[in-house]
């Protein structure tokens, strides 16, 4: 038997979204189409949100960094996904899983708080449209952004470095297409009830802490919409509120039940289809739903396009 403080798992077998062929060229096309769109949407915001000057504002600077955090919460698991759909090689080695780990769980936290802080940018918009340049100035949106990439790190850092050093026997197979920190718990070869309730801790403050400032905001957003005198203008404030309420609907209630209730043993696929509805579907709407059906970008997407074509 092995010694409890020696390792003798070196990699984990992810069973991946399915085990016939015929899906997995199905699903290999549509995340190379995902993709390839999240690159592009977010690519597209990040370009033309720093050329342009009329999209110099707190609005687009979030947006921004949302894209770029986008980018890269994709980018921890995608191109490995890939991979094994393409060579049914489906192995990733034990350090591997655990930096995968970290980077989905920590940039999937900074999503949540930068979720917040851009619906408390346009709560501010929408309902202190006389105090919105004093209160989001250029010094506090900085500070908000560092603050959501900070305190990410703060309460991600301590239940990884506990997961790092857990030893590891066997099995080593898990129902999943990423490392998931629960599957992961489950096949370590010691007890684990500590790190399990300190993570669930740490999820209860990260989704329903940054729901409830979401919540508020969009529900004082909406009331505030509700008394604008033209129906031209509740009509256009709703349309952009219903879309960015919808993607965050989707995108909390899939992680609440996926991640806020005890985990199941060895993985369900049901799990498996909540994770990949909030780690592809709902990233490939953000760029479109957030920013690009914008008329502000609309405009100065047209103006980039025709300077390049005058410009050829």
């Amino acid at each position: 038997e092995a010694s409890m403080n020696h390792t003798t798992v070196v990699e984990f077998v992810l069973l991946g979204l399915t085990n016939s062929r015929h899906l997995e060229i199905i699903l290999f096309l549509f995340l190379v189409i995902a993709y390839f769109l999240i690159l592009l949407g977010n690519i597209t915001v990040i370009s033309i949100t720093l050329v342009n000057h009329f999209l110099q504002t707190p609005m687009y600077y979030f947006l921004r960094n949302f894209a770029l955090l986008e980018i890269s919460f994709t980018s921890t698991f995608i191109p490995s996904t890939l991979y094994s759909l393409l060579t049914e090689r489906k192995i990733i080695s034990l350090p591997g899983c655990f930096l995968q780990m970290l980077l989905f769980f920590y940039l999937g936290t900074c999503t949540f708080f930068h979720v917040a802080a851009m619906s408390f940018d346009r709560y501010v918009a929408i309902c202190r449209p006389l105090h919105y340049t004093t209160i989001m100035n250029n010094s506090f949106c900085l500070q908000l952004v560092l603050a959501c990439w900070a305190v990410s790190f703060l309460l991600m850092f301590p239940p990884t470095i506990m997961i790092v050093q857990l030893p590891f026997c066997g099995p080593n197979v898990m129902n999943h297409f990423y490392c998931d920190t629960s599957l992961l718990l489950q096949l370590s070869c010691t007890d684990t009830g500590f790190i399990e309730g300190l993570m669930l801790s740490i999820l209860i403050i990260i989704i329903p802490g940054t729901l409830v400032v979401t919540a508020v905001s969009y529900s004082c957003i909406i009331t505030t919409i509700l008394n604008i005198p033209s129906s031209t203008g509740r009509k256009k404030a709703f349309s952009t509120c219903s879309a960015h309420l919808m993607v965050v609907m989707i995108f909390y209630s899939t992680c609440i039940y996926r991640y806020i209730r005890p985990a199941q043993r060895g993985g369900q696929d049901s799990d498996k289809v909540l994770s990949f509805f909030f780690s592809v579907i709902t990233q490939m709407l953000n760029p479109y739903i957030y920013s690009l059906r914008n008329n502000q970008v609309k405009q100065a997407l047209k103006e980039s396009m025709l300077k390049a074509f005058s410009s050829s």
